[in-house]
């Protein structure tokens, strides 16, 4: 009697899986396939384009480093155009395509299910996947079989996932920082092209397009989660231009390595991070898409 109950749960979970999967259809469904698949070779793009311009120095040296640099950054400036104005996708999020949170998913899932404060996922001893347990899963008189914007309207705390959200239409001026952004890395090539590596002229430029495109965005309480958070990271990479050359290379290089011995020699334990961060500053600086992409 006991395992037919058990096999029972267990249809009973693969069919709500399959009904969860249908509804995450609906949802993708509301997306073109074109648009899809721009934001999918966006993603791949972001992911590999380390590996792909450390590939191109050893098989072609710094004149092949640099045509894929440019080919590249030309090909995401092109998607992203093609998603901004195309499909009005509005702030682009940086992967196109977030991975999904399933602690904070299931923990959603949970607190309207009424299961908060139970046992309702397992974590994988090898895998370290989380995955919801048959023992508590949620009876099906409180599961919801319906169209997932009919489950949003009746449930309105609701965490919606990052790709479930309805970007946030752009007005001329908010179109235009989109735009600024998206073209800051293909027209910082540009800069460096014409005045050359060490010009301060293209660091100076490219910070000008930077602050400009975060300046001229609205008020953020009409954005949605996701695009806060991108906008609230766009600002931390401003940090960034303290590691970006010639600024690092005259000024950054000699304090932070400073301040780097400085912790190793005087504060114990810190040298096991601080001495390999020494070693690989330099390495980490050197490659264009860890600073600039």
């Amino acid at each position: 009697m006991t395992t037919r109950r058990l096999q029972d749960r267990i249809q009973e979970h693969l069919r709500a899986i399959k009904r969860r999967d249908e509804n995450n259809a609906l949802y993708k469904h509301s997306k073109s396939l074109s648009q899809q698949r721009a934001m999918t070779w966006l993603t791949v793009l972001e992911y590999i384009e380390v590996f792909t311009e450390m590939g191109a120095t050893k098989l072609w040296g710094e004149a092949g480093r640099w045509v894929v640099i440019f080919l590249i950054q030309l090909t995401k400036a092109i998607l992203k155009f093609f998603l901004l104005f195309w499909y009005k996708s509005g702030i682009q999020t940086s992967p196109p395509i977030i991975p999904l949170e399933r602690e904070t998913h299931l923990g959603a899932e949970d607190a309207v299910d009424g299961t908060e404060g139970k046992e309702s996922s397992y974590i994988g001893k090898r895998s370290n996947r989380v995955i919801r347990s048959l023992n508590n899963t949620s009876s099906s008189h409180v599961r919801w079989w319906g169209l997932p914007q009919q489950y949003n309207n009746a449930n309105p705390n609701h965490t919606e996932l990052p790709d479930q959200q309805v970007s946030t239409p752009l007005g001329t001026q908010e179109t235009v920082a989109e735009s600024l952004y998206i073209a800051r890395p293909f027209l910082h090539l540009l800069s460096l092209a014409a005045c050359g590596q060490k010009s301060w002229k293209p660091w100076i430029f490219s910070a000008v397009l930077d602050v400009t495109s975060l300046s001229l965005m609205s008020d953020a309480k009409t954005l949605n989660r996701t695009e806060r958070a991108e906008l609230k990271r766009r600002a931390f990479l401003l940090l960034y231009y303290l590691l970006r050359s010639p600024f690092y290379d005259r000024y950054s290089e000699t304090r932070i390595i400073f301040l780097l011995r400085l912790l190793a020699d005087y504060i114990p334990g810190v040298g096991l991070v601080a001495r390999p961060l020494i070693d690989y500053l330099p390495v980490w600086q050197k490659v264009y898409f860890y600073n600039w992409g």
